[in-house]
């Protein structure tokens, strides 16, 4: 049963009850800046459970693109994905649990055909001292319908202790494991919060043949331990309290809150403990075996994991709109791609090179498995087919600036591992051999990242990967915290001394002082200039940012500028680029400056003495003549072609131009 048959049943199932199927909706929520992600099915449907009425109707059901950024670092074992859809089903004060229960046993044992025997169920045991009584009521319904099928389902009340006793297939957990409110468990909830009891589901993926579990050490193994022989496959919970006067009270109109993780739905149905091994998991890891040449077995999983997840994530991501950036989640989605490039190159080395800058892969590799993603999920998802063009273009831009920084970045961290070794007095050993990676301090790695724009997770990775191909010990939790905080503390007097340079240096919103942010900064004066003479002596600067790959201009303006108004400031700006303009420097006091009719804004802000920049050229034009805080190149003729890409409305008054130097 493939991914799509299984999302397919479960709508059709729900349908069938009286819901309404509703679209999902976006990975990045709408009007909710307290969260990056839409990390739950039930996340967009918060206000309906608040009192707001759904304008469907009280019964809806739906599949939902989830993401949960806190995952990444799980990405690798058997069970844990980045991205995933959450099938959910929700009654906003209708059904409660005598139907929800069945229902779901129902749609588990003759949809999706999974064995009775080898599904458990837990249930919330209560809290005395906050007066909230046990959840009898969902573990009664439970043993009913396993009765129906005569299969006995005894109740542990203990299972952390007692483990998995035989005969007992229904569980009774507390506040951190059965209990759901948005703040967690029923201490932190406020006045007016709504919670409630949770019953999940798990399959049994045995314990022996090709279901054995990792050994659980010294604890007994049960349904809520981390073994990965029990994956919970869904969640009911039922909103039934809410908080008043420090006690919980019910509420009058009870609520259903069903989700349940597709992926692992699929994981059951095809009955294999791996989320890896369904269908639109595997037609990534088949592309990235024939790819690399290798096999999808051993400890070169995890990188196939890595890859075939943050792929997957990245690829939805861009569809709704995200971009590569440095902060919220254009830096997640940066960190996706950036750490499916690293794991693709340990998979398909280069074929010369020393070990430290080894494995690049292929340009079109990543974008290949886009490609995969996107036939797996076009039909439910269409807008994957219509941004295609721009996945691919992001993802190949984003492994094209990331490729360089892999290599040097690679090449840095082992010239400091046999600088470290080096320290070590002739005849005296140091701990591992000269080819292990030693951990480095965090300054170190700082450097390396601040110079080669290499990310301390990488650098990890690889000390880990290389000790690991040694047999030398991995990182303890206590060198990863020490080098962590090294590295952060190092960043925060990096980002304090940038801050200070910004404002001595730099003015006007420009990045930094490159060759191009600057070219990029002479031609924003130029199209000022240009705005001025095309649309009145109105048009001041209200805003800038300027970066090497553009500028982004706003300016006091009442209404859209035309296209054919923009294509005759372009023109300006290209004429005074191609006559090979000067720009001089012109020292004038201010009070003159502003009363000779210099162009210029945020006058408060300069001294007494300013620099009137003028791009002048050797026929005696004056292009621009402005107060600024520069740099700016000292001829025109280096600058390129000037095009302007977009004019929109930034705020009421002010217009908005983006413009790029080619």
């Amino acid at each position: 049963m493939t991914v799509s048959e299984i999302r397919q049943k479960y709508l059709d199932f729900f349908r069938e009850r009286g819901h309404i199927i509703v679209p999902s909706a976006a990975i990045v929520p709408e009007n909710d800046p307290t969260t990056l992600f839409t990390g739950s099915g039930m996340q967009p449907m918060l206000p309906y459970f608040l009192g707001e009425p759904h304008p469907q109707g009280k019964r809806i059901a739906d599949s939902q693109k989830s993401f949960r950024a806190q995952d990444i670092e799980e990405v690798g074992d058997n069970r844990h994905t980045t991205f995933f859809e959450m099938l959910g089903n929700w009654s906003f004060g209708d059904y409660f649990k005598d139907e929800q229960i069945p229902w779901m046993f129902t749609f588990l044992t003759e949809e999706l055909g999974l064995e009775p025997e080898r599904l458990y169920f837990t249930c919330y045991k209560g809290n005395e001292t906050l007066g909230i009584p046990r959840d009898t009521k969902s573990a009664e319904l439970w043993q009913s319908v396993y009765a129906e099928q005569r299969i006995e389902a005894g109740i542990g009340e203990n299972p952390e202790a007692d483990g998995m006793v035989p005969g007992r297939r229904i569980f009774y957990y507390g506040d951190n494991k059965n209990w759901w409110s948005r703040v967690g468990s029923p201490e932190n909830m406020p006045e007016g919060e709504p919670g409630g009891p949770d019953t999940e589901m798990f399959f049994d993926f045995g314990d022996t043949g090709k279901h054995k579990a990792s050994e659980w050490r010294d604890a007994p193994c049960h349904v809520n331990c981390d073994c990965g022989r029990f994956v919970e496959i869904g969640n009911n919970v039922f909103m039934e309290y809410v908080k008043k006067g420090g006690k919980f009270e019910k509420l009058p109109k009870p609520n259903v809150d069903f989700g349940a993780g597709l992926e692992r739905m699929a994981m059951a149905a095809k009955d294999v403990d791996d989320i890896f091994l369904i269908d639109t998991m595997q037609v990534i890891i088949v592309e990235i075996a024939a790819a690399s040449g290798k096999k999808y077995v051993g400890d070169e999983r995890f990188s196939f994991r890595v890859v075939a997840d943050h792929i997957r994530g990245a690829t939805f991501m861009i569809a709704d709109g995200v971009m590569p950036g440095n902060t919220d989640q254009g830096y997640v989605l940066r960190r996706l791609i950036r750490r499916a490039i690293r794991h693709l190159s340990l998979l398909i080395p280069q074929t010369s090179g020393s070990d430290a800058s080894r494995g690049l892969g292929s340009g079109s590799v990543l974008v290949m498995l886009s490609e995969r993603v996107i036939a797996a999920y076009r039909d439910q998802y269409p807008e994957l087919e219509a941004n295609r063009l721009k996945i691919q273009d992001v993802i190949r831009d984003e492994e094209q600036k990331f490729r360089k920084t892999l290599a040097q970045g690679l090449k840095a961290l082992h010239k400091l591992a046999i600088a470290r070794v080096s320290l070590f007095k002739d005849g005296e050993a140091p701990p591992v051999s000269k080819s292990v990676l030693l951990p480095g301090s965090g300054k170190e790695l700082f450097f390396i990242f601040s110079t080669y724009g290499f990310p301390l997770e990488n650098s990890l990775e690889e000390i880990d990967r290389v000790r690991k191909e040694e047999y030398a010990p991995s990182l303890t939790g206590e060198q990863i915290l020490r080098i962590t905080e090294e590295f952060q503390e190092e960043m925060k007097k990096h980002q304090a001394q940038s801050r200070t340079g910004a404002e001595q240096k730099f003015k006007g919103g420009l990045a930094d002082a490159s060759e191009q942010t600057t070219k990029l900064h002479t031609a924003t004066h130029l199209m000022l200039a240009g705005l001025r003479k095309y649309l009145g002596e109105h048009v001041h600067q209200a805003g800038s940012n300027i970066t090497a790959e553009r500028t982004r201009f706003d300016f006091t303006h009442p209404e859209k500028v035309s296209r054919s108004v923009l294509d005759n400031v372009e023109a300006y700006v290209n004429e005074a680029i191609q006559k090979g303009c000067d720009v001089v420097i012109e020292q004038m006091q201010k009070d003159k400056a502003k009363a000779a009719g210099v162009e210029g804004s945020f006058w408060e802000k300069y001294p007494d003495v300013v620099n009137v920049y003028m791009v002048k050229c050797s026929d005696g034009t004056v292009y621009s003549r402005e107060l600024c805080g520069g740099p700016h190149v000292q001829n025109t003729g280096t600058m390129g072609t000037f095009k302007i890409t977009k004019e929109e409305a930034s705020s009421a008054g002010v217009r908005r131009i983006k413009a790029i130097l080619f």
